[in-house]
């Protein structure tokens, strides 16, 4: 990592912002003013301090406002931007971490912010906030030199919000300057918890997620029989940028062959026989297998779920299988892929138009003969309009992404414990429908990107009793052996003996991907 001539690093996260803090705190600090309000100096020479903000952080910025103002996700908003405005290379990676990492660890720098300012957060004009959150990652979550953090911050705020903003944000990424992470982690932690004694606030406040997530995600892993201290270590897991993983899809490409045109960075992945693991940087969108459909971006515990259900055994033929809820495509085109290997056909429900837009994309390269259609339609309705017509079905159900926060770190402000009630009512339903339109004898897998309970263990639960009462037999199959089979690598991983599959991201570096296998009778 270098610093370019701006004085600022150019890319890449980690390192120890705590050292370069200690480094230069003392001349930083030396004559400073210390009050808000009134004009003082940036921590920067003033040959040196910065007008205006640089490119990469200001589109680090506008995908935090669009993120705010329009609901919109971070991973749909940066890519194109940085495109539109040529941002590339060491600067591309520079804004991408700096919005997902500002995203991701909201929570824990709003804490640091609270007790570096003068003004309550909430008196603090959005834009403004956002700008001292983006200036509070670059000095306490990445490997930039605190006087370029602060100085480039202070110019982008200059530009954005104007000179009192500016004044006020150069004041408090000072003080925040003034300590390094973990003396701030300590004490936003003794501020969450003054009496040593509700370890979840704490959690929330020093790993940045809601209280209601924490205690979700504790009880989701003693349930998966892990010990209840491993929750530190998920919500770290959460918290730190993941690796991208690309699907080599069998029989359009083989996953060595995709390995060496992704560079001799590029790993294979440590579960699924379809998994590579880029290096660092490049863009994946650029290799020809990606472009041309043969292979896809796609965490590696999604490709496991696929494979899991497509070796699952079954009694009878295996010609027709559904993907009941495909958008955007990616496990869709992985039991596509298979299917054409094996003569049977695929048919890929969506109910959104434009995902099943996604859909079709994705599944571009696999030979048209094993896919019977790309159908827009609501998944409810499918197990009635043709009953029993499917030997393998796949449910990846909507469901709150608490497995998936690392990629999506908008997520976690955005849901809330209601979301529960009304995104279970519907996996019930769609679970109802995959289970009559398999026929007698096939699997469904029941998937989500969430390991929560109520959208796990307890929908399955009820689904198989709503069955029994409609006269119809399910039985839950022991995911676990059908999962070795296809990942042997993963079996030392398992603990306890339920029939259900819980990947976690601190355990196999996967999106925390559940899924139960069911066979009707």
């Amino acid at each position: 990592m270098s610093a370019d001539g701006r004085g600022r690093r150019t890319g890449g996260t980690g390192g120890d912002p705590a050292r370069d803090g200690r480094r230069d705190a003392r001349g930083r600090q030396r004559g400073a003013a210390r009050t808000e309000g009134r004009g003082h100096r940036t921590a920067a020479a003033p040959g040196q301090r910065a007008r205006t903000g640089d490119a990469a952080r200001g589109a680090a910025f506008d995908t935090l406002r669009a993120v705010a103002d329009s609901d919109s996700y971070a991973n749909l908003v940066l890519p194109p931007l940085l495109r539109e405005r040529g941002i590339g290379g060491r600067d591309a990676g520079f804004a991408t971490e700096l919005a997902y990492g500002t995203l991701r660890l909201r929570g824990r720098y709003d804490a640091v912010l609270a007790l570096a300012s003068s003004r309550p957060l909430e008196q603090v004009d959005p834009p403004v906030l956002d700008l001292l959150r983006l200036g509070a990652h670059q000095l306490l979550g990445m490997r930039v030199p605190p006087h370029a953090a602060v100085s480039e911050t202070v110019g982008l705020t200059r530009e954005r919000a104007g000179a009192g903003a500016a004044q006020f944000v150069n004041a408090v990424l000072r003080r925040v300057a003034e300590h390094d992470l973990d003396a701030w982690l300590g004490r936003i932690g003794d501020v969450a918890d003054p009496a040593g004694t509700d370890e979840v606030a704490r959690l929330a406040a020093t790993q940045s997620h809601p209280a209601w997530v924490v205690r979700a995600l504790r009880e989701a892993l003693v349930g998966d029989g892990r010990p209840v201290a491993d929750v530190a270590d998920l919500l770290a897991a959460d918290n730190a940028a993941p690796r991208v993983t690309l699907v080599a899809r069998p029989g359009l490409v083989t996953a060595d062959d995709l390995a060496v045109e992704a560079g001799e960075e590029a790993t294979a992945g440590p579960f699924a026989p379809t998994a590579v693991v880029l290096g660092g940087g490049g863009d994946p969108g650029a290799l020809p297998a990606v472009r041309e459909g043969r292979a896809g971006v796609q965490d590696e515990g999604s490709q496991l779920v696929a494979l899991a259900l497509a070796a699952a055994p079954l009694d009878g033929p295996d010609a027709r299988w559904l993907d009941l809820c495909a958008g955007p495509g990616g496990k869709a085109a992985l039991l596509a892929a298979l299917a054409a290997q094996r003569g049977a056909r695929l048919v890929a429900n969506e109910v959104q138009p434009h995902r099943s837009r996604l859909v079709a994309q994705a599944l571009r390269a696999v030979p048209a003969d094993a896919v019977e259609d790309v159908r827009t339609g609501d998944g409810r309705t499918v197990g009635t309009d043709e009953p029993g017509a499917y030997d393998r079905v796949l449910l990846d159900a909507p469901c709150t992404g608490l497995g998936a926060l690392r990629r999506r770190p908008e997520s976690r402000w955005r849901r809330t414990p209601g979301d529960l009630a009304t995104l279970g009512t519907l996996q019930r339903e769609l679970l109802a429908s995959a289970l009559a339109a398999v026929r007698p004898g096939g699997v469904v897998a029941y998937v989500t990107c969430s390991p929560h309970l109520a959208e796990t263990r307890l929908v399955v639960t009820d689904a198989v009793r709503a069955a029994a009462r409609a006269g119809t037999q399910v039985e839950v199959v022991d995911a676990g052996p059908v999962l070795a089979d296809v990942a042997p690598a993963w079996a030392s991983t398992r603990v306890g003996a339920r029939p259900d599959v819980q990947l976690w991201p601190h355990v196999h570096g996967t999106d925390a991907m559940h899924l139960t296998l069911l066979r009707r009778s």
